[in-house]
């Protein structure tokens, strides 16, 4: 099929024109990421089960899109799941899924309406990078989990060009802020070469 979005997707925008581009993405997104196989949803859900024993706690999808990243979470087992995007209609998409307790907008210099210890977890997958979110995310997903709390998330090859986004999740450990449980690369979109690392990291 052909690539409407997955041509552009990666472009350098700010936040109202990616709020544009899902929006439009909305209808197709599910079709197009799957024709190309996307695995990183569920590399991301199997590695945060490794080490969430209870997932019956809740767990927070940042960025959370037409809901894949929340089918491959309950996939893997767990239970309560909200979810926060900026696009309307991605959400709409993640609605009719039925997967997700509570599905919110967010704005993208807003603060995240999260207290620390709300969540078990939080997952950013397929959110940090070019065309999406700053690598200054991953700070405010780790400072809205409490001590305990985990974070997954992946960087795929476009956000790895970009030293700076990994160096932030090194900052994080090197502090002892917190500590690296899983690390390790793999398939993103095969289906046009792409590829990820995923990490699970524990807040200390």
């Amino acid at each position: 099929m052909t690539q409407k979005f997955l041509d552009k997707v990666y472009d350098a925008r700010d936040a109202d024109e990616t709020r544009t581009l899902y929006d439009d993405w909305s209808a197709s997104y599910d079709a197009e990421v799957s024709s190309q196989g996307y695995a990183t949803p569920g590399r991301c859900a199997d590695a945060l089960a490794r080490f969430m024993k209870d997932q019956t706690l809740p767990v927070l999808d940042f960025g959370c899109g037409t809901g894949l990243s929340g089918l491959a979470l309950k996939l893997a087992g767990f239970a309560t799941i909200d979810g926060v995007d900026l696009s309307e209609e991605m959400l709409a998409k993640a609605r009719a899924k039925r997967l997700y307790r509570t599905l919110t907008v967010i704005e993208a210099d807003a603060p995240l309406p999260v207290t620390p210890g709300d969540y078990a977890a939080i997952a950013a997958i397929g959110v940090i990078g070019a065309g999406a979110a700053p690598i200054s995310v991953f700070d405010d997903l780790m400072k809205a989990l409490a001590p305990g709390g985990f974070l997954v998330l992946s960087l795929n090859d476009h956000a790895l060009q970009d030293r700076t986004n990994e160096a932030r999740l090194c900052e994080w450990i090197d502090c002892g802020a917190a500590r690296l449980l899983f690390r390790e690369s793999g398939p993103h979109l095969p289906g046009i070469n792409l590829n990820s690392n995923v990490y699970v990291l524990e807040k200390n």
